[in-house]
């Protein structure tokens, strides 16, 4: 594993009580780095805390990132564990249904919406002026290739992905005098536990799209991250970084 510097650094990861937010926040730990962890499922967090087991650098809030005075208390909460936040990771994402896009209810829809962009904004806005004031920061939204591409029968997880890319390019010019930069991750598939919420045959026709022939893993979207969120990235920001095995062709 190659070494990425993050000693003294301090991230808040949401989602990060399983899968790729989990596979990110190891990798930061053994970078150097405290994670506070966002999750909506509580008791998925302290199973990972027990996990993990660092309490000294480790610290979990319950958070409903779709509501921004839950997410107001997790930013304060955390700030006053550790003193400061370096870096924001927004993982936390569902895939929705897999339906036409006619055949989705309008509560599917804005609920994709609001979990994957929605809870994606306002983690940024509680955070980012606490980084302007110490001219400091690395934001790394987990978009999805789906999000360039569009996947059929995932209008809902392709428009918020999309949005989300959207939202990095805007913010990162917005902050790109402060110290602070702002990337954004398409990965192809992952397997997580987010394939349990999709069919069989939207999994195969993503696979079929991968020159690879193979899912992407946790750990390659984690070494990623830990690069992005490092000093060592220091002249890309508002940039799309694809993990798609060959599948991106833009």
């Amino acid at each position: 594993m190659n070494q990425i510097d993050l000693q003294n650094r301090t991230a808040v990861i949401t989602g990060g009580a399983r899968g790729i937010g989990l596979a990110i926040a190891q990798r930061l730990i053994e970078s150097g780095a405290r994670c506070c962890l966002w999750d909506r499922d509580a008791a998925q967090l302290r199973d990972t805390a027990e996990k993990l087991n660092r309490p000294s650098d480790v610290h979990t809030v319950a958070v409903d990132i779709t509501d921004a005075a839950s997410v107001d208390r997790a930013a304060d909460e955390s700030w006053k564990k550790f003193g400061k936040i370096d870096i924001l990771v927004n993982n936390a994402g569902i895939a929705g249904p897999t339906k036409k896009l006619w055949e989705c209810t309008p509560e599917e829809w804005r609920g994709v919406v609001e979990i994957n962009l929605v809870g994606t904004f306002l983690c940024c806005r509680a955070l980012v002026p606490r980084m302007i004031e110490r001219r400091y920061g690395r934001i790394i939204n987990i978009a999805s290739i789906a999000g360039k591409e569009g996947n059929p029968n995932a209008s809902p997880y392709s428009a918020s992905k999309a949005g989300v890319i959207g939202l990095t390019k805007s913010l990162g010019k917005e902050l790109a005098q402060t110290g602070i930069l702002v990337n954004c991750v398409t990965p192809a598939v992952i397997e997580t536990d987010i394939l349990k919420q999709m069919s069989q045959g939207h999994i195969d026709y993503m696979l079929s799209k991968i020159p690879m022939s193979r899912f992407g893993r946790k750990e390659e979207a984690a070494a990623l991250v830990a690069w992005l969120s490092s000093e060592d990235c220091s002249f890309s920001t508002g940039a799309v970084f694809d993990l798609s095995g060959g599948r991106a062709t833009y």
